[in-house]
């Protein structure tokens, strides 16, 4: 099996960061990539290892990778973008745009809500059949009819899929686009010249890399805990949120789950792209007005997540620091962004003017930020 050695960009002073990195490739081989920018400058473009499991394919600078629940702020930042040019207002309910979502109790049920993970709509109560999100009419029906487990406002509770496709849909219709990914690659991909993808054409999916658990990799405390609640309830939201339907934790490397649009969970992005996500939400108006960068960072909701089953704080599509954590998004007060399945991770943090991505095909048993990218975080914020 080939070695594949650290490559690319790193600023004077920033050696020890990709120190650190390389230590993780020599101690865990794998496929990654770390990018860090300040005022749309890389300090940081590296990366190293394979791409397939077989680890014969050498990953390279715009490589793409399944990030999973990292995408999800790029599904805000679409619709923080209808809000700016006034095609939506956050409070309106989504049943405005989409009349058919206002049934079985959702008809109240607000923009921002979803945004923040309020709305109690975090899971399909019956059996989905696995097949069934590789069709966007029948998600459309499924999430149409389904009911909120909780009376929306009332708590907080992470919707790790079905929030993507309730805001890809609102983005749809408010929008005229064909699809959620027309209108990204239109307003948020096409402006920053971004390779990121909801649904990858078949004939680039052989360039993808390919995702696989840690072997003997030990699940963290927080992965524990959310096994026992999904444990003690099969029929509750924590288990039905993640395994229904299976679809979602398995079959992640085909061309289906590839070419689909779920964009809470299958946007395929190199660390190179994400991070110059979040640097222009800091440090210009690309995708963002001024006006409308405090709703990245102000929290709109807090509290012991009833999905995560851990104390959360969101903004209107991102994940914030939580204070007094071993993990935290940044050093900054005002960082946002949002963790993957596996450890992928992506923040920008407005105090320090930093931009931060992490991948990998390797994925830890991890329910936010993983040990390898707390390391390298902490590397980061040392050279600072």
């Amino acid at each position: 099996m080939p070695e594949f050695s650290v490559q690319g960009d790193i600023a004077p002073g920033f050696e020890p960061v990709a120190e650190v990195f390389a230590d993780l490739q020599r101690a865990l081989p794998q496929g990654a990539a770390l990018a860090v920018y300040r005022d749309g400058e890389p300090l940081l473009d590296i990366w190293a290892g394979a791409r397939d499991k077989a680890g014969e394919l050498p990953w390279v600078a715009d490589t793409r990778v399944n990030i999973f629940s990292a995408g999800k702020p790029l599904v805000a930042i679409a619709v923080l973008q209808l809000a700016a040019k006034g095609v939506l207002s956050l409070n309106q309910p989504i049943a405005d745009f989409w009349p058919e979502f206002g049934a079985n109790g959702k008809a109240s049920v607000t923009i921002e809500q979803v945004l923040c993970h309020r709305s109690g709509v975090n899971a399909f109560h019956t059996r989905v059949a696995d097949a069934a999100i590789f069709d966007p009419a029948q998600v459309r029906a499924l999430v149409a009819a389904e009911q909120p487990w909780w009376t929306p406002g009332e708590a907080q509770g992470y919707s790790p899929i079905l929030y993507g496709w309730i805001l890809a849909e609102l983005v749809r219709r408010a929008s005229g686009a064909a699809n959620f990914n027309e209108y990204f690659q239109q307003q948020i991909a096409a402006p920053l010249a971004l390779g990121i993808a909801f649904g990858v054409p078949e004939a680039e999916q052989s360039l993808l890399a390919e995702v696989g658990a840690i072997r003997g990799a030990k699940a963290e405390q927080g992965v524990l805990q959310l096994g026992r609640a999904m444990k003690d309830d099969p029929q509750g939201v924590v288990n039905k949120a993640f395994t229904n339907p299976m679809s979602l934790m398995v079959g992640t490397n085909g061309a289906a789950w590839r070419g689909a649009e779920i964009p809470a969970a299958n946007g395929h992005a190199s660390a190179r792209d994400l991070a110059r996500v979040y640097d222009a939400l800091i440090s210009g108006e690309q995708l963002l007005p001024l006006a409308q960068r405090e709703a990245c960072w102000l929290e709109r909701s807090s509290g012991d997540d009833r999905v995560l089953q851990t104390p959360m704080r969101f903004s209107l599509g991102f994940m914030l620091t939580q204070e007094g954590g071993d993990r935290r998004l940044g050093r900054g007060a005002r960082a946002f962004g949002h963790a993957g399945a596996g450890g992928c991770l992506g923040f920008a943090d407005p105090d320090y003017n930093l931009s931060f991505a992490f991948v990998s095909n390797q994925m830890a048993q991890s329910l936010l930020i993983d040990s390898r990218a707390e390391r390298l975080i902490n590397a980061l914020y040392q050279v600072i």
